[in-house]
C-alpha cells in the first residue's frame, strides 16, 4: 500500500465516520463537558491557590501579578472547561470500550469498561505527575534563567502562571492517553493497523507541533514533552500486535 497523502477517499471515510460517530454522542458530549464545568468551577480556587503556595512551582525571584479581578474568574471557568474537556474524552473511550472486544479473552464488557477506566486515570495521573514533578519546573526554571540573561525582571500574571501549568498538566494527561486511544481507534474499526503504520511519520510530527506549542523554543524542551507521547503510541502498536497474535492462536 503507497502513501498518497492525507486527503486520499479513504481518509476522508475515516473522518466521516469520525463525525457520525460524535454527531451520535452530542448528549454524551454536553452532558460530560456540563459536568466537568459544574465540578471544576467551584473546585478550582482551591487548587490555584495550592499551585501558587504549596505546590513549590513558583520560582524564587518570581512575582504572580494580576490585572483585574476578572482573571481570577476566567481562570476558573478554563480550569472548568479542562475538566469537562477530560470528562468528554473519558466517556467517549469508556463508550468506545463498551462497544469494542480489546481483549478476546474478555467476555464481560463490565469488566472491560472497568479496565479501561483504570487504564485511563491511570495514564492520567502519570501525565500530572509527569507534568509537575519534571517537565513543568524544568520549563518554568529554564523561562526564568532565560528572562534573567536579557536582563529582564521575572513577572507573570496569573493566569498566564496557572494558565501554562494547566495547559501542560492536561497536554500531559491528554497526551499518555495515547495507548488507549490508538487501541480503541484500531479495534474498533475506525482505522486499520496499517492505516496507523502508514502514517505514523504524520502521526509523530503531529506530536511534535503540538509540544512545539505548549513549551518554549528549544529542542530540549521538545523533546521531554513529545518523545513520551510518542514512545507510549509505539507501546500501543506493540500490544495490538501482541492482541492480535492471541486471537489468531485461539482461533
Amino acid at each position: 500500500m503507497t502513501e498518497q497523502g492525507l486527503l486520499t477517499d479513504e481518509n476522508l471515510a475515516h473522518l466521516s465516520r469520525l463525525q457520525q460517530h460524535l454527531r451520535a454522542r452530542t448528549s454524551l458530549i454536553a452532558v460530560a463537558f456540563l459536568v466537568g464545568l459544574v465540578i471544576g468551577i467551584p473546585t478550582s480556587a482551591n487548587i490555584i491557590r495550592w499551585l501558587l503556595t504549596d505546590a513549590g512551582l513558583v520560582p524564587s525571584g518570581t512575582n504572580i501579578i494580576t490585572l483585574t479581578p476578572v482573571e481570577f474568574i476566567l481562570l476558573q471557568v478554563q480550569f472548568g472547561a479542562w475538566f469537562g474537556t477530560f470528562l468528554v474524552m473519558f466517556s467517549l473511550v469508556l463508550e468506545g470500550a463498551w462497544r469494542a472486544k480489546l481483549w478476546s479473552q474478555i467476555r464481560s464488557p463490565g469488566l472491560l469498561v472497568t479496565s479501561t477506566a483504570i487504564s485511563v486515570l491511570i495514564l492520567a495521573s502519570c501525565g500530572i505527575y509527569y507534568a509537575f514533578e519534571w517537565l513543568t519546573p524544568m520549563l518554568l526554571d529554564y523561562l526564568q534563567k532565560d528572562a534573567q540573561a536579557a536582563g529582564l525582571t521575572t513577572e507573570w500574571r496569573l493566569n498566564g502562571f496557572v494558565g501554562f501549568i494547566l495547559n501542560l498538566s492536561v497536554a500531559c494527561a491528554i497526551g499518555f492517553q495515547a495507548p488507549v486511544l490508538t487501541l480503541l481507534a484500531i479495534r474498533t474499526d475506525l482505522v486499520t493497523r496499517e492505516d496507523v503504520i502508514l502514517r505514523r511519520r504524520h502521526i509523530w510530527f503531529g506530536t511534535f507541533i503540538l509540544s512545539a506549542a505548549i513549551s518554549p523554543p528549544d529542542p530540549l524542551s521538545l523533546f521531554l514533552v513529545a518523545v513520551p507521547i510518542i514512545l507510549l503510541f509505539e507501546s500501543s502498536l506493540g500490544i495490538d500486535r501482541i492482541m492480535g497474535e492471541r486471537q489468531d492462536v485461539s482461533a
